[in-house]
């Protein structure tokens, strides 16, 4: 009764868009309505309450409310202008606006205008307004003149902005910001408009439009080409770009899908195809949408009583884990048939590759695809019979690796095949994507060769024991002739490999033994160098000690001088040094005398002839004549060891 009473007075035919609003304002119809409707045309009132609140004059003519039950009244009735009117507090509506790699959030009274926002968001992006095109609005493009109000907005709005105009940003940042796009999974919620059908959808940023479309042919049987969109970005203009490349708003993005209309279809033609399309919408009936929930088949909902039991699903529905959806699979495999089945890898289908083709030649397998599909008549007959079959489960367990998908659900199958279209081509897809569901379930015999997948096989469901061996055996020994060839080439590979890192450790110990030597040669002359320098050094201190005491000298007493001792001083080349000395001079002049000349007293010994006597070792500050060096003397150098 809110409801109606809700559309009646709001003028809101769209019932989601109406229970959106009451739900948001707990199902106050009052409220509701002044959350929607302008308020100064009239005055509403609550029956639950005396407070009057201003809102338009409701015109019953204008909008005509179901007749209510007898036993019931009407949440809201109209209240004559005579009433007193009462100032609405202005509704405040919330704005997420997304921007390339940047999130700014507005607040503005719905009293406001599309330009205002646009002016909040010039100061925040530094974009000029001109250069801006606002985008996210439900009605489609809107002026910058209109009233939000006039939108009928809820509270909470995502926008998002396109600068088609400006230069994109710099190439490294622009890059960053791509490669975390593509790791980003996108949600689109993908309405049939013939229908009124949604289908929640993940992709990954990597896939692209045309991938996009082809899964929504699968799960609406509308070709590709026959599809009419509504909803994508202006920047999306080709299939063959990826869904982080086209604008789409992240993490959901709402578009709609419907058919192309041909021109030469007769009217009776759209008559029937509209009689066909009310007879399969599941939204013109929607309590019956979570009738499984409860219990009930689709066939009791319709009148078509079904004595079958429902079982529980292979796999979840939207599985964010190819891993946990596996498990679920085998655990519901093995409740269903038994515990002797094929062992399914647990993981996903690229880690079954790498399980099955990336390893040496001679540890490859086949890899064995099972795809299972419930509804149709062939499964439980394939499984039990077939797959089950000790034979088969043996077979399978020593060549293949066997990996299993079920389609059942539109959200799997479309995930499966994007991945089918990713790894083993378009065609592979396509002659999965038309197989009618009696003809399932399949068997996928894999191959990889080289740099590609190969299927070797596609075995329908609708086959004997004795042909599923035969048909497995045949791929064997397809897969055998080549293995034998990979081992082969990998054998020779490995060969001419060994040899070159032969070659290379050659190599590489020639050039550290070069480098050794020529690291040694290095350490030598600057050893060389070192000790020149040193020696050089010790030069410049002997010469400078030698100036030194030459300067410190006393003058050499003349010869009638009292008294005076002359000294000869043979050197270790034969020369002679002759000098006069006090004889009350100190034996350390001596040898200041000597150094002087170049031959320091540390270095050499001062001897006399007769009797032989080391002159170093005497007491330095003795006289001469105290140590009978008076009145002359012949003495002689000699190194010390």
């Amino acid at each position: 009764m809110i409801l109606a009473d809700f559309q009646a007075c709001t003028g809101i035919e769209n019932i989601d868009e109406a229970i959106t609003l009451l739900e948001q304002n707990n199902w106050d119809l009052v409220a509701a309505i002044n959350g929607v409707i302008p308020q100064e045309n009239g005055i509403l009132q609550s029956d639950y309450g005396s407070e009057t609140i201003s809102g338009p004059a409701f015109d019953p003519a204008s909008h005509p409310a179901p007749a209510p039950a007898p036993s019931s009244s009407s949440a809201f009735r109209p209240v004559m202008p005579s009433r007193q009117i009462v100032e609405r507090q202005p509704r405040m509506l919330d704005f997420r606006v997304e921007y390339r790699d940047r999130n700014v959030d507005v607040v503005l009274e719905d009293s406001c205008t599309v330009g205002e926002i646009k002016q909040i968001l010039e100061n925040e992006l530094q974009i000029p307004v001109s250069k801006m095109l606002l985008k996210g609005w439900k009605t489609g493009d809107v002026e910058d003149s209109t009233v939000l109000k006039s939108l009928h907005l809820p509270k909470n709005n995502s926008l998002y902005v396109l600068t088609p105009d400006l230069p994109p940003p710099s190439s490294s940042s622009h890059a960053s910001a791509l490669q975390e796009s593509l790791n980003q999974n996108f949600m689109l919620i993908i309405t049939h408009r013939e229908v009124q059908r949604e289908y929640n959808l993940n992709f990954s940023g990597s896939s692209t439009i045309q991938e996009v479309k082809r899964n929504v042919y699968d799960l609406t049987s509308i070709p590709v080409r026959h599809q009419l969109w509504e909803g994508w970005p202006t920047s999306a203009t080709d299939d063959s770009m990826c869904l982080a490349e086209s604008g789409l708003s992240y993490p959901c993005h709402r578009l709609t899908v419907g058919r192309r209309s041909s021109p030469t279809q007769t009217r009776e033609q759209s008559e029937e195809q509209s009689t066909d399309v009310h007879m399969i919408s599941d939204s013109d009936g929607d309590d019956f949408e979570d009738a499984p929930e409860f219990g009930v088949d689709d066939g009791e909902v319709f009148g078509m009583a079904s004595t079958a039991l429902r079982k529980s699903p292979m796999m979840p529905e939207n599985a964010e884990n190819e891993g946990d959806a596996l498990l679920q699979f085998t655990a519901e495999f093995s409740s269903r048939y038994g515990d002797c089945h094929p062992v399914f890898f647990i993981g996903s289908l690229e880690a079954a590759f790498q399980e099955a083709f990336y390893v040496k030649a001679r540890d490859r397998k086949l890899l064995a695809i099972y795809l299972h599909h419930d509804e149709s008549v062939l499964t439980n007959v394939f499984c039990s019979q077939m797959l089950c079959a000790e034979s088969i489960v043996s077979y399978l367990s020593q060549n293949f690796i066997t990996w299993a998908w079920d389609l059942t659900k539109d959200a799997n199958r479309a995930r499966f095949l994007t991945m089918c279209n990713r790894h083993f081509g378009s065609v592979i897809a396509q002659t999965i994507r038309t197989q009618k569901t009696d003809q399932f379930p399949l068997f996928l015999i894999i191959m990889g060769k080289r740099s590609s997948n190969e299927v070797l096989n596609v075995i329908q469901g609708n086959t004997t024991v004795d042909e599923l061996m035969m048909r497995l055996m045949a791929a064997m020994e397809i897969f055998t002739a080549q293995q034998q060839e990979d081992i082969k080439d990998e054998d020779e590979r490995e060969a001419r490999e060994n040899v070159k890192r032969e070659q290379d450790e050659a190599y590489r110990l020639s050039l550290e033994a070069d480098r050794a030597k020529r690291e040694a040669h290095e350490r030598e002359m600057a050893e060389q160098s070192r000790l020149e320098q040193i020696r050089k050094e010790q030069e410049e201190e002997r010469e400078a000690i030698r100036l030194s005491l030459e300067q410190a000298l006393p003058p050499e007493p003349k010869e009638d001088a009292e008294p005076v001792s002359k000294l000869r001083i043979r050197t270790p080349s034969g020369e002679f040094l002759e000098r006069r000395f006090l004889a009350s001079n100190k034996l350390q002049i001596v040898f200041d005398f000597v150094t002087s000349k170049g031959f320091p007293w540390n270095e050499f010994k001062l001897l006399s002839t007769f009797p032989r006597r080391d002159i170093t070792q005497l007491d330095p500050n003795k006289s001469l004549l105290e140590v009978k060096l008076f009145p002359q003397e012949t003495l002689f150098l000699e190194a010390k060891e």
